[in-house]
């Protein structure tokens, strides 16, 4: 510390601004590691159970019913997880105030791969019967359960510390977490599925996946607390008030933006699962095409989203981040008008299906998150940000993929449309009130 500190005449003054230096010691390319990094291994945990609700859970948990009813009964314990995640935020937030950041984030972190892990040392149905199917559901609540403490805020802190200019390139930067945590596990389970036989596959090949993301956790635990705990960052959580705040007082504050924060991804998340998890769910129940072969098309679209999410960050940053995500909620709409045609088709339709959802995903899931919320006054934004995503997964994705089943089997693919076309509605509508209400664009 300079010697103008120590004789400065404000008492706030010593403290002050040694804390501003610390808060210069972080750049932006230094908390990008560390979310990169964790939302990688966080959709990793969440793909390979919504991969496993298509590929093992309908033989392993299931082998009483059809295979049809058997991804029903899957999807419906996927959903579980949505709604455990806001139970396990407001329990977090209550571990944060009272223990820290980093004790928090370790046992969410120890969480939620542990309750992975754990599903791949469990009997199926044919050792425990129902209670294996009690257990399945049991630790996929879990995992929701532990992604609601595994909030962090340096996803908020990357927005917040980013050139002005550059915001949207860096909201971006998070979102990457998910095509590459999907190319991940979908490449592991097509090369179990290529590699092994089928009794191979499901008697302990596909327990593999479950297993691995325990140690993908650990990395990214220590990956996240070398800087959630360091004094640099903890001093800059800390000067961009990045702390709990009480969520009676949020919601009786903030309850508007937490709305609009929550609908205004709508059409990005409900075409996250559509292309993912129904897509592949769709393509072995009705069409002829094996598991692998359509893995590797989705990791191809997974792989093309990637460009779009950096061709994304960069519109945003010229027109804004919430115009944006108003031009991705419309062409998601205009796309919806074509997923009859396309789910109805032959092979290349199908094809088409997950290369353009892919591509468009890419393009507004890149800014899905905090366009709206950015909005939050400060001394709410940590907890804000947190509720608002939960809630957000929770009424556009977490059902999606048992929705649309539905829709497709009970009504036809054309319903399917409507759905995507409804979130996309969503969007639009909530963009549309926020901007009426005044909020920033940027």
């Amino acid at each position: 510390m300079s010697t103008s500190y120590a004789q400065s005449s404000d008492p706030s003054a010593v403290t002050a601004l040694p804390a501003q230096e610390h808060a210069r010691d972080v750049t932006p390319a230094d908390i990008s590691i560390g979310v990169v990094i964790g939302r990688i291994s966080e959709f990793f945990d969440f793909f390979v159970f919504g991969l496993g609700c298509v590929l093992v859970f309908p033989r392993v948990f299931f082998p009483f019913a059809s295979e049809l009813t058997g991804i029903f009964y899957s999807f419906t314990i996927f959903a579980l997880a949505f709604i455990g995640r806001p139970l396990g935020s407001l329990f977090f937030l209550f571990l944060h105030r009272e223990f820290g950041r980093g004790t928090k984030l370790t046992v969410a972190l120890f969480l939620l791969g542990s309750t992975t892990a754990g599903i791949a040392f469990l009997p199926g149905y044919g050792s425990l019967g129902m209670v294996a199917i009690a257990a399945l559901a049991v630790l996929r609540f879990g995992q929701g359960f532990a992604i609601g403490g595994s909030w962090d805020g340096l996803a908020s802190l990357l927005a917040l510390n980013a050139p002005r200019n550059k915001r949207g390139w860096y909201a971006m930067i998070p979102q990457l977490g998910a095509p590459i945590g999907f190319i991940l596990v979908a490449g592991l389970f097509a090369y179990l599925l290529l590699s092994l036989t089928p009794a191979e596959f499901y008697g302990w090949g596909w327990r593999y996946p479950f297993f691995v993301t325990f140690a993908i956790n650990v990395v990214a635990l220590f990956a996240r607390l070398r800087l959630v705990v360091t004094p640099e960052y903890a001093t800059m959580l800390k000067l961009r008030e990045l702390e709990p705040s009480p969520v009676g007082e949020l919601v009786r504050s903030q309850g508007r933006a937490i709305a609009l924060g929550a609908f205004a991804p709508l059409a990005s998340y409900a075409l996250f699962h559509l292309v993912t998890i129904f897509a592949l769910s769709w393509a072995l129940l009705f069409t002829k095409q094996s598991a692998a072969s359509f893995l590797l098309v989705q990791m191809v679209g997974a792989a093309i989203a990637i460009p779009c999410m950096f061709l994304s960050g960069r519109i945003a940053d010229r027109f804004g981040r919430r115009m944006t995500l108003a031009v991705s909620g419309v062409l998601i709409a205009i796309y919806s008008g074509w997923t009859p045609v396309m789910l109805a088709g032959g092979t290349g339709e199908g094809y088409m299906f997950i290369i353009v959802g892919f591509a468009l995903l890419g393009f507004s899931h890149a800014q899905a998150a905090g366009a709206v919320s950015s909005s939050f006054l400060s001394y709410y934004r940590y907890t804000g940000a947190l509720i608002t995503s939960d809630l957000g997964w929770l009424l556009g994705a977490g059902f999606a993929p048992l929705v649309a089943l539905s829709l497709a089997v009970y009504f036809g693919v054309g319903y399917v449309g409507l759905y995507l076309l409804s979130g996309a509605v969503g969007t639009l509508v909530a963009l549309w009130i926020s901007r009426s209400g005044g909020m920033p664009n940027d």
